[in-house]
């Protein structure tokens, strides 16, 4: 498939409050399948990764409504961006020859010591009229040449009829000096175990090829959503979002510093407080981290802390040189306090550091203007900010697409949805922001197809500070909220 070229000087279908990019947008892919059962043209949850020129981005392909799509897609570029090839795994789901009812959740990995590419991702069988998630695998499918291929799927974990694995996600240890370099980790939740939503951890050695029996943490901790990151020292940090208990969710943090042999307890980072959007749209408190060339380690989420009576969501940015100790948490400049916008589901890329050590950092991000409008009049934009100083000042907004109706986006049993995260990365002086965004539909069919951007980094118009810590603030008890126990 030919990927498309989408001009997007007033985003996908114009408006919005952002500046917009001045620049092409690139559509990396469509969904290919016309099986029953699933939202066509669908592609939903980005994940992407780059090494050098690099990049392969994943996405889920014709979302099913109560969990899991039809396949998983991906596309690649191996010129920083400028051009894309796309495809879908094979021997997966039974629409590609495999034996798995649908799929879902698909991250990407490389390992750079064994030259090897991963997508990680759930597969799903089905059971009961009508058909719904009931066993669940976490697989990594591998490619050794680019991520032009792919093999047929490596169980990571096996699911059993007591288990209902979610939410996983991989990366591997890349830097040389490292003494656990070729090290990969995936780190799942296990939806049914006792404690609910019980983390595990599994390490490959051999490039995703096999995996070791897999670890909780020191106080079989619980959480959904864990985003692993490795500092050059080899320490692996997971940030997640983290469920002390049954009635309350925090963003949470715990390490490894033995190649995860162990994995220590969890770490508090930060209260969640989140307003509760009237449109229903599917937008899970997940965090998301990255860790930059200096082994800071970043992570991003939305709150309300710093809106009065909680009224709207936020982007706020914390960030830690031990995965244990973090900073007080800071809202983006991304827009006043105040004005009513909405903003959530970020993504966070780091590059390398600056001359003076400061990272180079891009966020992307979903946002109503109108944190009251209704589901039929919700419309949404994807906005990024860049940062080159390690996170003191950014840019003022980049709009990539919209504003455009909830509506378009496919229906599933916890709102429309565009992903449960998304993904940015930072190569070589640019962001690379992968997206979905819907155009008008074409009933019965959506057009919710995955695009890419190229952001150049830089001050921009207006650079200005992160707004006050939580510290400052008083943290508003009306509208937080607890996140769903299971996402997939």
């Amino acid at each position: 498939m030919v990927a498309l070229l989408v001009l997007a000087a007033g985003g996908l279908a114009g408006g919005g409050t952002g500046a917009a990019v001045q620049s092409l947008t690139v559509q990396i892919s469509a969904d290919p399948y016309h099986n029953a059962g699933s939202a066509h043209m669908t592609e939903v949850e980005p994940d992407s990764f780059t090494w050098r020129r690099t990049t392969v981005a994943t996405f889920q392909v014709g979302r099913f409504f109560n969990g899991g799509a039809s396949n998983i897609g991906f596309s690649v570029s191996r010129d920083s961006g400028h051009s894309w090839s796309d495809g879908v795994l094979p021997n997966t789901t039974r629409v590609s020859g495999g034996p798995y009812d649908r799929a879902s959740d698909p991250t990407v990995a490389y390992d750079a010591r064994h030259r090897v590419w991963m997508i990680s991702y759930l597969g799903i069988d089905t059971a009961g009229h009508p058909a719904a998630p009931a066993h669940v695998d976490v697989l990594v499918s591998r490619s050794t040449d680019g991520g032009l291929h792919w093999g047929d799927p490596v169980a990571v974990r096996l699911g059993s009829p007591r288990s209902f694995l979610d939410k996983n996600w991989t990366t591997c240890d890349n830097t040389p000096s490292s003494r656990f370099y070729g090290h990969c980790y995936t780190e799942w939740d296990d939806n049914a175990a006792h404690p609910f939503n019980l983390l595990s951890m599994s390490t490959s050695v051999d490039g995703g090829a096999t995996w070791r029996a897999p670890k909780h943490t020191a106080d079989l901790a619980q959480g959904l959503g864990g985003q692993p990151v490795v500092q050059p020292s080899g320490r692996v940090v997971v940030p997640i979002l983290s469920f002390p208990d049954e009635l309350h969710a925090n963003i949470g943090a715990f390490v490894s510093t033995d190649g995860g042999a162990t994995w220590g307890p969890m770490h508090k980072v930060s209260g969640l407080h989140t307003f509760t959007e009237r449109g229903f749209v599917r937008n899970p408190d997940l965090p998301s981290a990255e860790v930059d060339a200096s082994g800071r380690v970043f992570v991003v989420f939305y709150d309300c802390r710093f809106e009065t009576g909680c009224s709207a969501n936020d982007i706020v940015i914390t960030w830690s040189d031990n995965g244990v100790d973090w900073s007080p948490v800071a809202r983006l400049p991304t827009g006043p306090v105040g004005v009513g916008a909405d903003e959530f589901t970020p993504s966070i890329g780091a590059g390398k550091a600056t001359s003076d050590g400061a990272g180079q950092l891009a966020v992307q991000y979903y946002s109503f203007a109108d944190a009251a409008c209704a589901t039929r009049s919700c419309k949404l934009e994807v906005d990024v900010v860049s940062s080159t100083d390690g996170g003191s000042t950014w840019t003022q907004p980049l709009r990539l697409a919209g504003p455009f109706r909830l509506v378009w986006l496919p229906l599933t049993t916890q709102g429309y949805m565009y992903g449960d995260y998304t993904s940015t990365t930072v190569p070589l002086d640019k962001a690379l922001p992968i997206f979905v965004a819907a155009r008008s539909p074409d009933p019965p069919l959506l057009d919710v197809p995955a695009f890419a951007g190229r952001i150049p980094l830089g001050p921009g118009v207006a650079a200005v500070r992160s707004g006050g810590t939580a510290g400052n603030l008083p943290v508003p008890a009306p509208g937080t909220r607890a996140a769903p126990r299971r996402s997939m």
